[in-house]
């Protein structure tokens, strides 16, 4: 495969829909979500807000495009196979990091190498990288250790940092996000991206400056000069902001106001299905769940009381109510954007709370059992409203949900260190192909990203086999007939317990030109305000 940065100019002036170069004036996005960031290092924590964020500032070798979700170049010019297991990447020429330092391959590789640290989040798109090899400064080879089909797809969400700087200031490895330690690169940030850092408080406000050294100025169509950040967890005063003027958009508006913003003269809305899967973990792992009724033994190991638990959620009142029709219910833990995909796995076990009783009881508690829930608060559409709906269904049945919910710069870390029984998660997929959520999600935990997000610690070595013939299998058809093979086989076991796929609206004034992408993400490139 060869992709040149000419095509990539081609395919990004076909979706761009202002082609006027970038207003010399200053041009403010303000912008608010429920949830903000939880560190700037780019190699830490790998969940939405972050990735999201971070592209401000942090660039990647390989980036999708915002309307077809093929990849293109960014900071690689082209890259082409030499062969089944060894990728030459071609850097662009002329890139600076906003110090004004040059971008090199020595840059590439510390970064790639730094992704694939023990403390890192983000191994799981290092998969297969055996080594990277610089051949001048401008080129070097990443060579696998089995030739992999999603390599490049990988690669649009591990950002290109200074070796430079990291050496200069101790950061030459991650952050640890489940702790409270915090290195330089917590605060602080240096990349090639449009925008660089001016401030960040946490929780209140965060601050972007266009970014004079960016390679891409005024060749994408984009005016924004300063982006202002407001995290704001409450709903109505999101909602609030936007109908006021504070804020010109919104990424996550509440749905009771949806239809008010429609409405609205000088707002709009912009909705579309997300790749996003928003399921349950489960604990499968303690010989003896904590804070539960159940003594001596962990009554989820049991593939019974999975399905009860399943069985006695009602996911088409959840859709109706707490989701207002902006979901896709689910069986499957992808959703249907993705590459593997099948609807033999997409059909959900039905509600039924008799089957659910009848279950638990055969499972050996007839009078089901006390057990802890915990919940973001804020991080998805209606999460807490969601579990809260759960719960009840869940007591109908016998099983009686102690529910906590957290916001989510505690949550994540906290269900990261499995301290949660039965929690909540939603779960995106970057690289567009199953590998990525199975590798993540199923495969048992272990070394170099397998099972990195497996917080309920599920292992089953029929799938962990499966998974890896996937991983390795060049042959298109055979690897999407292994994916399915896998996820079928997910389907029976209950690894997690899928909800849906989540539909997402945006809001924002008539004067911001923006496209919506299902990853949920701006394309700061394209981003424009009139």
């Amino acid at each position: 495969m060869r992709f040149s940065t000419s095509l990539a100019a081609a395919v990004a002036a076909a979706v761009l829909t202002v082609t006027a170069p970038m207003a010399a004036q200053a041009t403010a996005f303000r912008f608010a979500r429920s949830a903000d960031i939880s560190t700037w290092d780019v190699h830490a924590h790998n969940v939405g807000p972050n990735n999201a964020i971070h592209s401000t500032v942090y660039e990647t070798l390989v980036e999708y495009n915002s309307k077809t979700f093929k990849p293109e170049p960014q900071l690689a010019a082209e890259w082409k196979r030499i062969s089944p297991t060894q990728l030459r990447i071609t850097l662009r020429k002329g890139v600076k990091f906003s110090d004004g330092s040059v971008l090199t391959a020595d840059d590439v590789k510390f970064s790639l190498e730094r992704a694939k640290a023990k403390t890192s989040n983000y191994a799981v798109y290092t998969q297969g990288i055996d080594r990277v090899e610089v051949i001048d400064a401008g080129t070097l080879d990443i060579v696998s250790d089995v030739p992999n089909p999603v390599l490049v797809n990988q690669l649009t969400e591990l950002r290109i940092m200074s070796k430079a700087w990291s050496d200069k200031n101790n950061a030459g490895t991650p952050k640890d996000i489940k702790t409270s330690d915090e290195p330089y690169t917590h605060r602080n940030a240096l990349g090639t991206g449009p925008f660089v850092l001016k401030s960040w408080s946490p929780d209140q406000r965060l601050v972007l400056a266009a970014n004079p050294h960016w390679w891409g100025k005024g060749q994408f169509g984009g005016n924004v000069t300063e982006v202002v950040y407001t995290p704001i967890k409450s709903d109505a005063t999101r909602t609030a902001a936007l109908l006021s003027g504070e804020v010109d958009f919104v990424l996550d508006p509440s749905l009771q106001d949806v239809p008010r913003i429609r409405q609205t003269a000088g707002l709009k809305v912009l909705d579309g299905a997300e790749n996003r899967t928003i399921f349950l973990g489960l604990d499968q792992f303690r010989d003896e769940l904590q804070n539960s009724s159940v003594k001596g033994k962990n009554p989820l190991k049991d593939v019974r009381v999975r399905k009860a638990l399943y069985q006695a959620i009602d996911i088409n009142a959840i859709q109706r109510v707490v989701l207002r029709g902006l979901a896709q219910p689910t069986g499957a833990i992808i959703a249907r954007q993705v590459n593997g995909w099948t609807p033999k796995a997409d059909v959900r076990w039905p509600y039924d709370p008799a089957a659910a009783q009848k279950l638990l009881a055969d499972a050996g508690y007839p009078q089901g059992f006390d057990v802890d829930f915990a919940c973001s608060a804020g991080r998805y559409i209606n999460d807490e409203q969601l579990c809260q709906a759960i719960t009840a269904q869940w007591a109908k049945v016998g099983v009686k949900a102690r529910l906590r919910s957290l916001p989510f710069a505690t949550y994540f870390p906290m269900i990261q260190r499995n301290e949660a029984s039965i929690y909540l998660l939603g779960w995106g997929v970057p690289t567009f192909d199953a590998f990525y959520s199975l590798q993540s999600l199923i495969r048992s935990p272990g070394a170099g990203g397998d099972g990195n997000f497996n917080l309920g610690r599920f292992s089953d070595p029929q799938q962990d086999a499966l998974i890896e013939r996937i991983k390795k299998e060049t042959d298109t058809a055979t690897r999407n007939g292994l994916i399915e093979q896998a996820l079928v086989q997910d389907h029976q076991l209950i690894s997690h317990i899928p909800l849906y796929n989540q539909v997402i609206p945006w809001a924002a004034t008539q004067k911001v030109e923006i496209v919506h992408r299902a990853d949920n993400r701006i394309d700061w490139r394209l981003l424009k305000v009139n």
